[in-house]
């Protein structure tokens, strides 16, 4: 059984600008959520606690082999065992580390704020510092995209290569349907027939979050848990045309999120070495919907980037 970690739980946390577990029976619901989704997952080679300047990072090692690990970083409201449906398929291609994000429902526990995207860099560079001393592969689903970015923005020598799985803010901002549903989500006394609804809609309606452990704990967390996050940054034109490193970008045909096909071009222009894709059969929730294929086009990408480098 997983660890999980004593908490920020209740109001006295609000001040501090800090996330935390609203009331302690938030806190137990999202506790069991996480032990239950973290059971279905492989088999752990390692968990580790990391202290950063901001807080304590959990980190999990999957798989074996010493190739260059790629780092898994979730979406907003998720934690590790949102990637149920990957790991199977990745760590036949690599060893896989993932981190719960700080600041975000999870193992790991916001100490100090998070004033802006330098913050946000700083603690993950810091924590990959103490995992790994040769720069990773990241992939990042949703806002944890947009932190794989971020970090190879401020702290290019941490990163190997850079994907990203329908992340918004990198290349544009979001729809009105998604501020509709990510406002909504989060509102207090929202029923959560309701909340499953909006979540569901982010998902392309392919399944109820419910229905699945990782959606219940999606819905935990956005029920029970108050993050004090900065405002999400697009990274300026200069920076994004900077990043040297081998960069893909999956984005879902039927997401809410964005418009794909307009922010495809637009990536494509600012970045034109890299590679662009639009799935279009996939929705938002790309990473659950097309596991075996993320899997087989992270292997192609991987091997592509590792031979340029070698060459």
């Amino acid at each position: 059984m997983v660890d999980f970690p004593q908490h920020n739980v209740g109001a006295k946390f609000k001040g501090k600008r800090v996330g935390y577990f609203r009331e302690t029976a938030g806190y137990e619901r999202y506790k069991s959520a996480y032990v239950e989704g973290f059971g279905g997952l492989p088999a752990v080679r390692q968990s580790v606690d990391i202290p950063t300047a901001f807080g304590v990072v959990r980190a999990y090692r999957f798989g074996e082999g010493d190739a260059t690990p790629l780092v898994l970083l979730p979406g907003r409201q998720a934690s590790t065992p949102m990637w149920a449906a990957n790991l199977p398929s990745l760590i036949g291609v690599r060893p896989v580390i993932t981190l719960d994000l700080l600041g975000e429902p999870g193992a790991s526990v916001q100490s100090e704020p998070l004033t802006d995207a330098a913050d946000q860099a700083a603690w993950l560079a810091a924590a990959l510092r103490v995992l790994e001393s040769r720069p990773v592969h990241v992939l990042g689903a949703s806002i944890g995209g947009w932190s794989a970015v971020n970090l190879a923005v401020r702290h290019p020598e941490r990163v190997a290569s850079v994907a990203i799985l329908d992340s918004p803010f990198v290349f544009g901002g979001v729809t009105w349907k998604m501020i509709t549903v990510s406002l909504g989500s989060v509102l207090p006394g929202m029923p959560d027939k309701w909340r499953n609804r909006l979540l569901g809609w982010i998902s392309g309606g392919v399944q109820a979050p419910a229905d699945l452990p990782e959606g219940r704990l999606i819905a935990s967390g956005m029920r029970d848990f108050a993050a004090f996050l900065p405002m999400t940054d697009q990274p300026a034109k200069d920076k994004l045309a900077a990043i040297s490193v081998p960069f893909l970008g999956i984005f879902g045909g039927r997401s809410i999120v964005h418009r794909a096909k307009r922010i495809a071009k637009r990536a494509r222009k600012l970045m034109p070495a890299a590679q662009i894709e639009v799935w279009p059969a996939a929705s938002h929730a790309v990473n659950g919907e097309f596991p075996e294929e993320i899997a087989a086009r992270m292997l192609q990408f991987l091997d592509e980037a590792e031979t340029a480098k070698g060459a």
